[in-house]
């Protein structure tokens, strides 16, 4: 990626989360996080990247995905008005498991030093 790809990305990123964590009134939205995101070169659509802090079970994630497609408007109206860019990107949001792989993984280490600790 390019330094300006990895800035309006960086932008993208930090307005998204203000405005989930400011403007948005959806229940479902409260415990998502951004994990990262990536734009494409033309700079026309951008992959956002989350987690839920609530859980990753399918339920959650079916819940809190279809909350964010219905709000990707909403969020790339705000987004035109808030970067300085010609057009805003299009959001694309993608469920990233990598907080929970790291919880398991955590749980199943400190599992293991208990086991042999005793």
């Amino acid at each position: 990626m390019s330094r300006r790809t990895d800035r309006v990305s960086q932008l993208v990123r930090a307005e998204v989360a203000r405005i989930l964590r400011q403007e948005t009134t959806d229940p479902r939205l409260r415990l998502v996080t951004l994990t990262h995101v990536r734009v494409s070169p033309d700079l026309g659509n951008a992959q956002v990247y989350w987690s839920c802090l609530s859980g990753d079970d399918e339920q959650n994630v079916e819940r809190v995905s279809e909350a964010l497609d219905s709000a990707s408007g909403y969020m790339r109206k705000h987004l035109a008005e808030a970067l300085p860019l010609r057009r805003a990107p299009a959001l694309h949001f993608r469920h990233d498991p990598s907080m929970a792989l790291g919880a398991r993984t955590l749980a199943t280490l400190r599992g293991m030093q208990d086991e042999s600790t005793e």
